[in-house]
């Protein structure tokens, strides 16, 4: 099997959890090569991403690691064994590799929650939305990067469509629906769109007004993707120079902490919808 050149985070991931299993075994490399018969060199090329494993050899590791939480060796087994080559595949070497993830990412997940205080979710911005957004970059984009990139960005609304749409759960500040970008007819059209986003079974939308008591989690933007079991759950959290892919149980745990607290001091849905209507009606 050839090596991959550019594992996926997805991959990686995979990659990861076989490396916790063996640790939490207390086995070496060399130890778990013996349990294949392969060589030491292709246990750690399996850890690190480069090289897959069957279903046969990942069952075999698994059992002689002791671990009999069947639910997510199953997982892992699917992770192991798909070949989706999804719509993103497309955009492969055209842009960067967390664009990529990104969607790889929501497209597999059972359950997306997203939290955002200065700007409307990815997954629900309007193309004008999007196109500002992106134009804003320093340094400046080449034309057809940015439109590549705003195209993208309106294909991740593929987890919405279809017989079995993706629940997700978006919970906005006030501040990202009043900070207008683009004009004021922009503004109007984004704002619309989540109302008319809001409306489908599957999406929620929550809004965390100005005036609310006690709330002091400007920080926590984020989005906390439910993998099949909880432990392959993923939090995505963006800086200004990159995306970051978070699975540690530890910081896991306090993610989901405090989207459940940004939950809690936001409007239900109804109500937050009723907000977003008087916000387009200033505009």
């Amino acid at each position: 099997m050839a090596l991959r050149s550019e594992p996926t985070a997805r991959q990686l991931r995979l990659a990861v959890e076989l490396r916790k299993l063996r640790d939490a075994a207390g086995l070496t490399t060399r130890e778990a090569a013996a349990l294949l018969g392969v060589s030491s060199a292709q246990i750690s090329q399996i850890e690190s991403g480069v090289a897959g494993v069957s279903a046969k050899r990942l069952r075999l590791l698994a059992s002689n690691y002791s671990c009999t939480d069947d639910e997510f060796i199953d997982a892992l087994v699917s992770w192991a064994t798909d070949r989706t080559r999804g719509w993103w595949e497309e955009y492969r070497g055209a842009l960067p590799t967390p664009f990529l993830d990104l969607a790889e990412l929501e497209h597999h997940a059972t359950y997306l929650r997203e939290v955002q205080f200065l700007h409307i979710p990815g997954a629900l911005q309007t193309e004008d939305y999007a196109r500002t957004i992106f134009s804003d970059r320093i340094p400046e984009l080449p034309s057809d990067e940015l439109e590549l990139r705003v195209r993208h960005r309106m294909q991740r609304r593929a987890i919405f469509e279809g017989p079995d749409p993706t629940p997700y759960e978006a919970v906005i500040h006030e501040a990202a629906l009043r900070i207008r970008i683009g004009d004021r007819a922009a503004s109007r059209a984004q704002l619309n769109a989540l109302l008319d986003l809001s409306e489908s079974d599957h999406i929620t939308v929550r809004v965390i007004p100005f005036d609310v008591d006690g709330f002091g989690g400007s920080w926590a933007a984020m989005m906390l993707a439910s993998g099949a079991v909880p432990k392959l759950d993923t939090v995505v959290r963006d800086a200004p120079h990159a995306t970051g892919f978070i699975d540690s149980e530890a910081q896991l745990s306090v993610l989901r902490t405090l989207f459940h607290r940004v939950e809690a001091a936001s409007l239900d849905p109804e109500r937050s919808r009723d907000f977003i209507h008087r916000l387009t009606k200033e505009l």
